[in-house]
Parts: C-alpha cells; structure tokens; sequence
C-alpha cells in the first residue's frame, strides 16, 4: 500500500486547523493520480465545505465519485451540499446511497438526521441520531446533531441542557460552547450565551462568526440594554402583544389615565429601542479588542 504524499498530510492538517483554502493549495500540488483519487477528493470537500462554497462540494463529490465508484464519505459530502444547496430530496438519495454503503457510519446518520430534522421529520431525526449514539455516544458529532434536533422539535430547554452536557464531555471543543452560546440565547440568557461564543471564539479564533456573535452578545449585556431585556428573551412579536393587551385592556375596564400612562411608556420603549442599540453598538465595536 503506497503511503499518502506530505501534501495530503498537511492538507489533513491545515483542515483540522481550519485553514480550508491553505488546504486547498496543498492539495493543488498533488501528483495527477493522486488529486482525483478518494483521499484528496474527501479532503478537497471538507474544505470546500468549511468556506461553504456547496456548489463546489458537489461537483468535487460528484466527479469523485464517478471517478472511483461509491464511497460513503463523497455521498456524505455529496448530501450535505445539496441540502444546503435547497435540494432536499437529491441529498436524501444521496445520504440513503451511502447509508446502504455503510450503515454503521456516524457521520452519515447525523447527516441524515440534520436533514430531516430541517424539513421538519423530527421524529425520525431523533431516531437516526440514537442510531448514532448507540454507536459513538461520546462523538461530538452525535452531540451536536442531539441538539439541533432537539433545537428543531421546540424543545430549547433540552437543547441548552445537552449543550451543557457537549461542553462538559469537551470542554476543548469550539462548537460545544458555541452551541451553548446559541441555545442560551434562543432562551435569553444573555451572560451565559456570551460566555458560550468567548469561549468558542477563544478555543477558533479563526472562526469570525464566533467572535461577531461574542461582541453582539457583549453588547447585549451592556447595562443601557437592561430595558430591553424582554424583547432579547420573547421576541418583539410578543413583547408588542403584550403592551397592546394592556394598553387597550386598561381602556376596556375603564382605566383611561393608566392606559395613557402604559402607552406613554411603550412609545418611551419604543424609541430607546431605536435609538440606543445602534448607538452602543457603533461605541462597542470602536473600541472592541
């Protein structure tokens, strides 16, 4: 069996790092027989896909494929773009192809599972992702997958806590605290939805969407937006029913003074609302480190 080249190896590498297009330039100067084959492709995939270029991921996947045969891992990749990609149904096919390949894969059964639970079969979400579990149930994949799933059937609380349970099991692992980060946020709590992206965008600095949501929620944790708390945790839809249900319950029993009260201070709400986030956050990122 003839050794992969140094190129592929630091490829490798460069891709755990999450340095995907100096991934790609490794992989550029392969040997001929050795950049069309199954190693280079599946490399050449994932880091296509760390800089969500999908189209690209599929023409890679797709050429390997018809290059070497079947492969599991080039199905998976192949799946995953076309779901991103808004093509549901071909990544199905494809992820099932691969499935039928190797049924036992964990990767490919929370592929599977992230795309179902996106067009809304959550049921048979949880059950592809227990299939997972019962095989690697400490994987960070299985992890993640667990809480996107729980995230798409309503159940936040039960995602924030396996969230929790993803950064004890690896507390070295950037998506674990980002995911705690995300769902804490999804159930307004500010703090430790800030301490989740810091911690994320510390362990990746490279990843910029970890540190764009860290400075988000830091501002967000800034005493002028106290106040606004109520928005943060139920969402303006919500905050808005509310204070209309006052306003106009008030004058329904005949409380017109403290209905005009409650409406003076829902317009005050209003307009810090619109004036003072924008502010503190052009001030935070100036002077964001």
């Amino acid at each position: 069996m003839t050794a992969p080249s140094p190129a592929l190896a630091r490829a490798e590498a460069l891709l755990l790092a999450s340095r995907p297009q100096e991934a790609l330039a490794e992989l550029a100067t392969l040997p001929p027989a050795e950049a069309v084959g199954a190693a280079a492709t599946q490399l050449r995939c994932a880091a296509l896909g760390q800089m969500e270029r999908w189209q690209e991921v599929v023409e890679a996947a797709s050429a390997g494929l018809a290059a070497s045969g079947p492969d599991p891992d080039l199905l998976r990749h192949l799946g995953r773009a076309e779901h991103r990609l808004g093509r549901s149904q071909v990544a199905e096919r494809a992820l099932l192809d691969g499935l039928a390949l190797a049924p036992q894969d964990v990767e490919l059964l929370c592929t599977y599972a992230d795309v179902c639970a996106a067009n809304g079969q959550t049921d048979k979400a949880a059950k592809l992702v227990e299939r997972a579990a019962a095989l690697r149930p400490e994987a960070p994949i299985v992890y993640a997958t667990r809480i996107q799933v729980a995230y798409a059937s309503g159940d936040d609380k039960g995602a924030q806590r396996m969230s929790r349970e993803f950064v004890a099991a690896h507390p070295e692992h950037p998506a674990a605290h980002a995911l705690l980060g995300g769902t804490s946020a999804i159930r307004g709590q500010v703090d430790t939805a800030y301490e989740g992206y810091r911690q994320a965008a510390a362990t990746m600095p490279t990843e910029q969407a970890f540190a764009e949501s860290a400075l988000e929620l830091r501002i967000a944790r800034h005493p002028l937006m106290l106040p606004l708390r109520p928005t943060l945790r139920f969402g303006a839809l919500k905050t808005w029913a509310v204070a209309a249900a006052m306003i106009f319950g008030l004058r329904a029993i005949g409380q017109p003074v403290l209905s005009a009260i409650v409406g003076l201070l829902w317009l005050v709400f209003c307009v810090y609302s619109w004036v003072v986030p924008p502010l503190l956050r052009r001030w935070m990122r100036r002077n964001w480190r």
